[in-house]
């Protein structure tokens, strides 16, 4: 089925509809080159139509063990090609068929090279995939030209598990709380890998449930959406530091810079890849890691008593940050990958490491 892509702004790109349904959401780009599965199941990216900007995607299929969530979070797959037969003996299904069950939207035909370019130069907006069976283009247009931006939506109530729950360990050396705020399994994997007993918890649970003597220490997960429009999140936060050790990733490193009464912005299109560049100020090693998000932290509005650690070589903003005084520490970066590079995953490590001074 014949389809368009329309911006917000009024950007038309043509394509085609290969489930014959539309949706909308943030239309933005990711450089990896593979891991489509591990990026639509990702839910940091709820909320967003996802450019792929490698040209063909489905080619090994759907794994059951490379998701990262029990089913896809993006709210639309944005590509040049599909394979509908995947080339691996083990693949279960084809991404088509995997999204369909979903109803996840796919527009094909698509030049992602110009829409690359056009969110390159413009910024990250809403769009929405329009079908032929939908409207006029004018049609289209005017609904496109009224969906929200992303700056100031909240989304972590709708990625977030809605009951505490647990990932035991019989020889576990600490036992973490983890504030869910859309955590990727590959993080939990990690975690657990390090030695850690994880108790899993609500986007909105009270600090004094993550502060409850059997834990150890504290980890804030990734997660979507905007981290100013997240308020009591940052309250509950706040009253967590200087109590506990404290390990934030993506989202949790932007609360943190929140409850520490700092603030962020929007990125004009956002760190999304498998292959950014980020130096460690402490060792000056660089790092090419994994990235997926679209807001960072204002660096002028931390306190003294907060040092950067991390640094983006491309356009110089915060990718870490500790406390001078205090077992606190962040990552804007996922040091996980899935997919990408494993340069970061040392910082699971480290987290343990402050949990046993």
């Amino acid at each position: 089925m014949r389809a368009h892509l329309i911006l917000k702004d009024g950007t038309v790109f043509r394509g085609r509809s290969p489930l014959g349904f539309g949706g909308s959401g943030e239309a933005v780009f990711t450089t990896s080159m593979t891991g489509y599965q591990e990026i639509l199941t990702d839910p940091s990216f709820y909320g967003q139509l996802v450019t792929m900007t490698f040209p063909e995607q489905g080619i090994y299929g759907i794994h059951r063990d490379l998701q990262e969530a029990d089913h896809p979070w993006a709210r639309g797959l944005l590509c040049r090609r599909l394979t509908s037969a995947p080339d691996h003996a083990f693949a279960e299904t084809n991404i088509a068929d995997w999204l369909r069950k979903h109803r996840v939207p796919i527009m094909t035909d698509l030049d992602t090279r110009a829409l690359t370019l056009r969110i390159r130069d413009k910024g990250a907006q809403p769009a929405i995939i329009w079908t032929e069976a939908d409207g006029s283009l004018g049609e289209g247009a005017k609904r496109a030209s009224t969906l929200p931006d992303m700056a100031g939506q909240a989304l972590c109530a709708a990625v977030s598990c809605r009951e505490r729950w647990e990932i035991p360990k019989t020889d576990a050396k600490f036992r973490v709380a983890v504030l869910d705020g859309g955590v990727k399994a590959s993080i939990l994997n990690l975690l657990s890998r390090a030695g850690l007993r994880l108790e899993i918890f609500p986007w909105d649970t009270p600090a004094d449930e993550l502060l409850a003597p059997r834990f150890d220490g504290i980890f804030l997960s990734n997660g979507p959406g905007d981290p100013a429009a997240l308020p009591s999140m940052q309250r509950e936060v706040a009253k967590l530091i200087g109590n506990k050790p404290i390990f934030g990733i993506c989202l949790g490193h932007q609360l943190l810079a929140h409850a520490l009464g700092g603030s962020t912005f929007k990125l004009p299109f956002g760190h999304r890849g498998a292959n950014q560049p980020v130096i460690d100020l402490d060792t000056k090693r660089i790092e090419i890691t994994a990235q997926n998000h679209g807001f960072a932290v204002d660096e002028n509005s931390l306190p003294n008593d907060v040092e950067v650690t991390h640094r983006h070589l491309s356009d110089g903003t915060v990718e870490g940050m500790r406390h001078r005084k205090l077992p606190v520490f962040s990552l804007q970066h996922h040091p996980e990958a899935s997919p990408g590079p494993h340069d970061a995953r040392g910082a699971f490590v480290k987290f343990t490491e402050i949990m046993s001074r």
